[in-house]
């Protein structure tokens, strides 16, 4: 059987009911297409825990608060298609807006979750995590997967898809994979095609400024204002128009109280027209 593909929400709902009367347990992989290796370990992970395995492309207009964003994100369709056969997914559905959005974006319902999403991506792009959430509860009260598979590349996303989860008692485990870098250490993304070749090159010092934060924090002789302080303005330097860089709790990415607790330190600049992120793990038993 080679992969289906399901353009319209019965065609997705005819295919889900023939496999839950087979008792098949259902992954899913929320994407915006343009698919690249980390995308394809999203589908293998799902595989691995999975009997089917679902991918959704859907460049979902309500989560770009910049429309020139929205309008020049790549897409790649036959390309994708390809990819996903290649990696055996089972089923590709591709909604549209209307399809999402029937009544339209400004009359659909929203969901909205509170605290964590008001700082960092939330404070830099207004409305984007209340366009994530929304679409992808409706994602999943169409594909009703028991498993849901979500790069830690975004990590604030990963942490509200977790809550609202838990806050709506929604009966899908949201299973984190870790995020999938080239070579050269910076972090695979559909936006990355955008950069210059030059800008191709500086961009992995993002992931290596990242990497000297950890070691800072670990040594701790800088204050945590010190440190991000240091990291921002050694990224302007390189030619970056940097956002932010934060060290936060990895639980509820609120700042740390002490240097016992796990923690992740999050980034966001742009290199010319392209806005890059990216975040790393903290362990404080690393310096043990």
């Amino acid at each position: 059987m080679g992969m289906k593909i399901s353009q319209s929400i019965n065609a997705l709902k005819q295919t889900l009911l023939l496999w839950k009367k087979e008792n098949l347990s259902i992954g899913f992989v929320p994407t915006m297409g343009h698919l690249h290796a980390g995308h394809i370990e999203l589908v293998n992970q799902a595989r691995k825990y999975c009997d089917k395995v679902v991918v959704s492309i859907f460049v979902n207009p309500l989560q770009f608060n910049d429309a020139s964003d929205f309008d020049a994100y790549p897409k790649t369709r036959e390309a994708d298609q390809q990819k996903l056969r290649a990696a055996s997914a089972d089923l590709l559905f591709l909604p549209t807006s209307e399809m999402m959005y029937p009544a339209g974006q400004e009359n659909t319902t929203k969901v909205s979750v509170p605290d964590i999403t008001l700082e960092l991506e939330g404070e830099h792009r207004p409305g984007h995590f209340d366009g994530v959430s929304t679409v992808v509860s409706k994602l999943f009260n169409l594909v009703q997967p028991q498993l849901a598979f979500f790069g830690e590349k975004d990590y604030q996303q990963l942490l509200l898809i977790k809550k609202m989860v838990l806050d709506l008692n929604m009966p899908v485990e949201v299973r984190s994979v870790a995020t999938y870098r080239h070579g050269d250490g910076l972090a695979m993304s559909s936006r990355n095609s955008r950069l210059s070749s030059a800008n191709r090159e500086l961009a992995p010092e993002l992931h290596r400024v990242l990497q000297r934060v950890s070691e800072q924090f670990i040594e701790a002789r800088l204050s945590l204002h010190e440190i991000e302080s240091v990291a921002i303005e050694t990224l302007k330097k390189k030619g970056f128009n940097v956002e932010y860089v934060s060290i936060r709790d990895a639980r509820n990415l609120s700042r740390p109280v002490d240097s016992s607790v796990n923690c992740r330190v999050l980034a966001a600049a742009w290199l010319g027209d392209v806005r890059l992120i990216d975040n790393i793990a903290i362990k404080p038993e690393d310096s043990l």
